[in-house]
């Protein structure tokens, strides 16, 4: 397969018509005709192929999804196996070996020197849904921290700890009650205006000071907090890579008040970043971990992983129909299998490559205010000034479009930044085209 993209028109034809007929009958959501007017029809390789026959490198990972490839060959074959068995047995009344084999192989890689035990779900938000529920029941707390920044989902109880835009809780006063938000340890920008790069202690400092000499002296009840939740890297509000000291620091105010942490690794985990969970990257442990996306390989699953401990214990409190589903649980377990077999170690190999290259286009391009990233999860922050550190959003999304009619799909994420994020099947030459394509796309917005 000749590599690289193809585009003749983009968007061609029958993807204008597609798109008139999605926004025509399809409820109102994220989709952008002006900026994201892909209409993917299949996947070859790395590359969508859309309606109109055009060929797309993809940096956008289906929104962190298909980490394993767009469509993985062994997934692929576990799912037709499966589909001679049988596609769903109701996991949470009957039982079945899938789900079983799944929740022992997570409690098995999952962080932790200790027992744990695994929900399985549908989703992100319900897998965070989940933790909520498990850390009110095991502790009898009622409060939650979360941080400025953070996506977490957007029902009603995850979207209350969810802070990264104003439109997620637009007319959908009230929220759930009891939670508090934080500032995020965010090197680049953060109330204290600290160079988190230069000064990552004193960031940290400032955080912990705030929870402690702010939250619990002045109006939370620190013996009434359930849990801090937090991503491990800020994922839809700008792939915040935080100082590598915070969550031990923050580990340390969780055992002085016997409050738990919850870890989403929705985004992050499954091999994003190099390791199998990007809490990995921080040095602690966490009591509750949700996942999602990336780990069914484009099948819809969630989970959440905990301490034994923590656990329902009754019969009722927490359950669900599709959790456990066959299909689910069969992708899940060969997703696992392919990063420990080459995936993980391809992202760790390609690191250096999306290190020096985005710091050249830094040190080139003064729209570029901020480049963070680990493993494969890079961001690209755009700003009209680097010394006022004003959002370029408008910028940020013209790069978008100009790469997407060279053939590369990306994703914005935060008010000026765009990520990128690749499949961990991608190879080193394609990495490069798609660098190419992307700096292209930046000289033409700076003109």
């Amino acid at each position: 397969m000749v590599k690289g993209p193809q585009v003749k028109e983009i968007p061609g034809p029958k993807a204008r018509e597609i798109i008139e007929k999605h926004h025509k009958y399809m409820a109102t959501t994220t989709n952008d005709p002006n900026e994201y007017f892909l209409v993917i029809e299949r996947t070859e390789g790395n590359y969508w192929i859309d309606v109109d026959g055009n060929r797309i490198l993809d940096f956008s990972s289906g929104i962190g999804v298909l980490n394993a490839g767009l469509r993985n060959p062994r997934v692929v074959e576990a799912l037709k196996e499966q589909l001679d068995k049988v596609i769903h047995a109701a996991g949470t009344d009957y039982y079945n070996p899938y789900q079983v084999a799944l929740a022992e192989k997570l409690d098995s890689i999952a962080p932790g020197d200790f027992e744990k035990k695994t929900f399985l779900s549908n989703s992100g938000t319900e897998a965070n849904e989940a933790a909520l529920k498990i850390a009110k029941w095991s502790t009898q707390r009622k409060l939650f921290i979360a941080f400025i920044g953070a996506f977490h989902g957007r029902t009603h109880g995850t979207m209350s700890l969810t802070a990264s835009k104003p439109v997620h809780r637009s007319r959908m006063f009230p929220t759930m009650p009891g939670v508090e938000h934080v500032p995020y340890p965010n090197p680049y920008r953060n109330p204290w205006h600290i160079d988190g790069y230069e000064e990552p202690d004193e960031l940290v400092n400032r955080v912990i000071e705030y929870i402690e000499d702010y939250l619990f002296d002045h109006y939370v009840p620190p013996e009434e907090v359930a849990a801090f939740v937090a991503e491990p890297i800020q994922g839809e509000g700008g792939y915040i890579v935080p100082p590598k000291n915070f969550f031990k620091e923050l580990k340390k105010v969780a055992d002085k008040h016997g409050i738990l942490i919850i870890d989403d690794e929705v985004q992050m985990g499954m091999g994003r970043t190099g390791k199998m969970f990007a809490i990995e990257h921080f040095g602690i442990a966490p009591d509750i971990i949700s996942l999602a996306k990336a780990l069914g390989g484009g099948v819809p699953i969630g989970a959440t992983i905990f301490r034994k401990d923590l656990d329902f214990g009754v019969p009722g409190v927490h359950s669900n129909t599709y959790g456990g589903n066959a299909l689910a649980c069969v992708a899940a377990l060969t997703v696992i299998d392919e990063l420990e077999n080459g995936l993980l170690e391809n992202a760790k190999k390609l690191e250096p490559l999306f290190k020096e290259r985005l710091q050249e286009m830094y040190d080139k391009y003064e729209i570029i205010g901020d480049v963070r990233g680990l493993g494969l999860a890079w961001a690209i922050e755009f700003v009209k000034d680097r010394k006022t550190k004003e959002y370029a959003s408008k910028e940020r999304n013209q790069v978008v479009v100009e790469a997407l009619k060279r053939g590369l799909a990306t994703l914005g994420c935060g008010k000026s930044a765009l990520r990128l994020i690749p499949p961990l099947t991608i190879d080193e030459e394609e990495a490069k085209i798609g660098l190419d394509i992307l700096e292209e796309a930046i000289k033409t917005v700076v003109g």
